[in-house]
């Protein structure tokens, strides 16, 4: 039997995983996060991406918008606004959020925009159509 930790997702709607994962691959802000059970304690911030674990059924799939992952030896949890199971997944939204986010960039006065935030959108909408296609082409 494989060496287990426990890991809960939740976004600010519901939690998405709560059980025994072998592995977690997570997209960092710097970088992606392997972790394995008794890993050190960290704390990271999450950019959007994929979020992969491994159960006993195999490998799993979640998009995350981004958000903060906690390691504790035995137990991670990772927080997100906003998080989607693989399967659910729809490229007309992520395209349709791409473009409304470019548009917002490229057409407004400088001074009603919030830059930031109108790139985080853009940047989660990009990641979230990355996944869908890598995700299509698999299967």
């Amino acid at each position: 039997m494989a060496t287990t930790m426990h890991l809960d997702v939740v976004s600010a709607e519901e939690q998405l995983f709560s059980g025994a994962v072998e592995e977690l691959i997570a997209p960092g802000a710097e970088g992606d996060l392997g972790i394995l059970p008794r890993h050190n304690q960290l704390i990271s911030n999450l950019r959007p991406g994929e979020l992969r674990y491994k159960t006993s059924e195999g490998m799993q799939s979640l998009f995350v918008s981004g958000g903060i992952l906690e390691v504790q030896p035995h137990v991670v949890t990772v927080l997100s606004d906003t998080a989607i199971r693989a399967d659910d997944l729809d490229e007309q939204s992520a395209i349709e959020a791409r473009e409304r986010a470019e548009t917002a960039l490229a057409g407004k006065d400088p001074e009603d925009l919030d830059y930031e935030q109108l790139q985080i959108e853009l940047e989660a909408a990009k990641a979230q159509f990355e996944m869908f296609q890598r995700i299509s082409k698999a299967r």
